[in-house]
């Protein structure tokens, strides 16, 4: 049996010693007068840290959620709000190790059906009722059968209370990313009150009650969310790390401030009036490094790939998506988008450096390659006739318009007929759907816990490009398959190859998001978005 327990780090506490030397009445005397001191000392340093503490996180956030309900959907603006209110079972650390978090400790079976979860004592939720295993099978099942991960990962599961604290998980399949799909961040399994999970079903929660440091205080659509300390929040023990271990809301509130104009929160961020500003333009990287108490922070944004049409069109012959791979300078299309080499980094690899169980460097002779007569030559092998080999493209996302562009220019120099056809990004997003509109887009995906989670990779995904590679099944496959992370390890480095033989995409390279934030702000982080508690402000 697998017994996965939480790490407890134990607090090391100094202490301050006085020592009276014997025989000596004038140390003696001194020590005891300057114990007094040190008391006084300790209670007006006790006293300015209280002062510091507290105020309030002003945030210029680009984008508008279309629901906070966690179970539903991966909308980044819904992901990075309701992991301040809500909870999960498990979760993941700065290594992208699952930790247990809700959970006490978890327990997996030899055969891999049944995940035994004991729950932490008196944790509450915000309406001041405790969280109970009852509260956790509704939630679960209700995630199980709502989400697009638990109903791709976890097909007909079930959550069974075996008492106010236990709780089990039943498969019908064993696989071994299973932990890390509950400790996904989206769409996050996220532990609710059983009334309000049940009440829901298939329609949005109408109430936002969780179990985190932050409590929902008003939404006002398309302008903010209003976040308040949780008084009576019960947090796991361990150093924090990632979305794991310790969490302390450090302020009293948090306001995202939905600001869709970026050259507003460029501003809202150097005259002060944001703390914190997210997805800033590159472009106003100088402006942001010369202004006085402001500092950027760059976070692991994700993969920037070309998505080939594996269905149909030109693209969907092997060779010629060979000969566009082969053409591409991936720095020079980086480049392109980013303007600076701090924003981007070249790697052949799905994963992000961080995930070392995930991480291969297998077929990264086909990265890069910048050989144009190569690909030339691919060209004169493949059943190209001169047909138009149409980008899709957006308007509205200056990076990913700026790539689709230098690639234009690059299908051109290997004599394709290239065409750009351009979009506002709600329209981008229903024409790519369709095969019959495009040959080849540039997006950028976020990093996932697993490799499973990237939508491109599967045949029985609906993700545009269509990909259908009974190789790439196969190696996924195994990998879920496999007894341990480690016996999985030559099936990751068999996934990889496999993706750069078929290329349902081509990686192009490794992005970083840009945030800023006041230099009054002491220790954000950000894990696959913003992590606002044990964040304060000092003013």
């Amino acid at each position: 049996m697998i017994k996965m327990k939480k790490t407890t780090m134990a607090l090391c506490l100094s202490t301050i010693t006085l020592i009276a030397a014997c025989g000596n009445d004038n140390e003696t005397n001194e020590t005891e007068s300057e114990a007094g001191t040190v008391e006084e000392n300790e209670q007006e340093e006790a006293t300015a840290e209280e002062a510091e503490a507290g105020g309030t996180l002003n945030l210029g956030y680009g984008t508008n959620p279309a629901t906070l309900d966690p179970h539903i959907t991966p909308h980044t603006a819904t992901r990075d709000v309701s992991r301040h209110v809500f909870e999960q079972l498990l979760a993941i650390d700065e290594d992208y190790e699952v930790q247990p978090s809700l959970a006490e400790n978890f327990e997996i079976s030899d055969d891999g059906l049944v995940y035994t979860f004991t729950l932490r004592d008196n944790v509450t939720f915000h309406n001041g009722e405790p969280m109970l295993a009852e509260d956790v099978v509704a939630s679960m099942d209700r995630w199980l059968t709502q989400s697009s991960q638990g109903l791709a990962n976890f097909p007909d599961a079930s959550m069974i209370e075996v008492d106010e604290n236990t709780v089990e998980l039943h498969l019908q399949e064993a696989t071994l990313i299973g932990p890390n799909i509950l400790a996904d961040v989206a769409p996050l399994p996220a532990i609710m009150p059983k009334e309000i999970a049940e009440e829901a079903g298939t329609a949005n929660v109408s109430e936002f009650i969780g179990t985190g440091p932050f409590q929902l205080e008003e939404w006002s659509i398309d302008q903010y969310v209003h976040l308040t300390k949780f008084e009576d929040y019960q947090s796991p023990e361990g150093e924090p790390s990632g979305l794991a271990g310790e969490k302390e809301a450090l302020v009293d509130e948090v306001f995202f401030n939905f600001i869709t104009d970026a050259s507003t929160r460029v501003n809202g961020i150097t005259t002060g009036e944001y703390d914190i500003a997210f997805n800033l333009p590159l472009d106003s990287s100088d402006q942001i490094d010369a202004s006085n108490g402001v500092e950027p922070f760059l976070s692991d944004g994700g993969i920037m790939a070309y998505v080939f049409n594996n269905e149909q069109g030109p693209l969907s012959d092997l060779t010629l998506r060979q000969a566009v791979n082969t053409a591409v300078n991936m720095n020079d299309a980086l480049m392109s988008a980013y303007s600076d080499d701090r924003f981007y980094s070249l790697d052949p690899a799905l994963a992000n450096p961080n995930q070392s169980h995930w991480y291969s460097e297998a077929g990264a002779e086909n990265y890069n390659q910048n050989d144009i007569e190569a690909a030339k030559e691919l060209v004169e092998q493949s059943d190209y006739a001169g047909e138009d080999i149409v980008i899709l493209a957006t308007s509205e996302v200056d990076n990913l318009y700026n790539i689709a562009i230098y690639t234009q220019q690059a299908l051109e120099e290997i004599g394709l007929n290239a065409t750009l056809s351009v979009y506002d990004w709600a329209s981008f997003e229903e024409a790519r759907d369709n095969p019959e509109n495009f040959d080849l887009f540039v997006v950028d995906f976020a990093v996932r816990p697993t490799l499973h989670q990237y939508p491109f990779l599967s045949s029985e995904s609906s993700y545009p490009g269509w990909t259908d590679s009974e190789e790439i099944d196969e190696a996924l496959q195994n990998i879920t398959q496999a007894s341990s992370i480690e016996d999985a390890q030559p099936h990751v480095d068999e996934l990889q190859q496999v993706v750069w033989d078929y290329l349902p995409i081509s990686k192009i390279g490794n992005k970083q998001n840009f945030v800023a934030h006041r230099d009054h702000i002491e220790n954000y982080r950000d894990l696959i978005g913003p992590v606002l508690w044990n964040v304060s402000k000092h003013e």
